[in-house]
């Protein structure tokens, strides 16, 4: 059987292969969510975010997952979150447009990527939708309506995924993305933060989900931004002791990786991948 290039068809599959991108020039230079707002006159110590992001790369590749690192560019002082760039649903890759200023731009990096490596994509020009507002369960896909993915664009890839179920979640904007608030971790399991979401919402996902509650501090240190890497395995930030400990009482394995530098900017383990392939070996 040939080796997949592109397949993901969940969150909590087995991780195959990644893309990332180093931190080097990351930078809060447009406030553009909570974190950043808090830690603008801080700063992001550099050095420090790169030994993160190397100590990150370095538990997937112990994994045995196949990590692709995008060269870093300084005009990009958002590039690490490589989640938003691009998402693959099924066998396909789904670009869009970048809807913030800052960010406009880094679309292309991935792009020459995957020309160079002749693997097809689905280019939405002219529309904004950022994977970190895009959650996969199977036939079912989650989508945030936030300032960075829009209900036109949402339509439009409902009439073009046909064989998915596209479901629009509305929550707080000002948590940036989807992932931010809600992450499924399993077939029956997923964290969210509920104040980020209206009762009707809470109904809606109680209906699908055993959800686990991240409280608000532990939200805003992304407690629901984990990564899940496969067989009950998930990446989380020794920070957020509550949530690790919940889920380890559900049978995770949770591995912890100092990434606290790297979510000053907002963003955390999930923002930072942006998968390829999931899938059973």
């Amino acid at each position: 059987m040939p080796q997949l290039k592109t397949f993901c068809a969940s969150e909590y599959d087995p991780l195959k292969r990644v893309i990332l991108c180093e931190p080097q020039y990351m930078t809060i230079r447009q406030v553009i969510n909570d974190t950043q707002k808090k830690f603008k006159d801080e700063g992001i110590h550099i050095e420090k975010a790169l030994k993160q992001h190397k100590q990150f790369v370095q538990i997937l590749l112990d994994h045995g997952i196949d990590v692709i690192l995008l060269p870093p560019r300084r005009k990009f002082p958002e590039q690490v979150f490589t989640r938003d760039i691009g998402f693959t649903l099924g066998p396909i890759i789904y670009v869009a447009d970048m809807a913030h200023d800052v960010r406009k731009g880094e679309e292309q990096m991935l792009k020459h990527w995957l020309e160079d490596q002749e693997i097809s994509y689905f280019n939405l020009v002219g529309n904004h939708i950022e994977g970190g507002d895009v959650i996969i369960d199977r036939d079912t896909i989650y989508i945030g309506i936030s300032n960075r993915t829009d209900k036109e664009t949402i339509q439009y890839l409902q009439n073009i995924v046909r064989d998915f179920e596209v479901v629009p979640v509305p929550f707080t904007e000002k948590y940036l993305h989807l992932d931010c608030v809600f992450n499924i971790i399993s077939p029956k399991e997923a964290l969210f933060f509920p104040g980020a979401f209206t009762q009707k919402e809470i109904n809606f996902l109680t209906a699908r989900y055993d959800l686990i509650e991240v409280n608000g501090d532990e939200q805003f240190q992304l407690g629901t931004n984990v990564l899940s890497i496969g067989n009950k395995k998930i990446l989380s930030l020794p920070v957020n002791t509550e949530v690790n400990r919940e889920l380890r009482k559900r049978g995770y394995e949770i591995i912890e990786v100092d990434i606290t530098e790297i979510i000053k900017s907002g963003g955390s383990f999930r923002c930072c991948t942006m998968p390829l392939v999931r899938a059973e070996a």
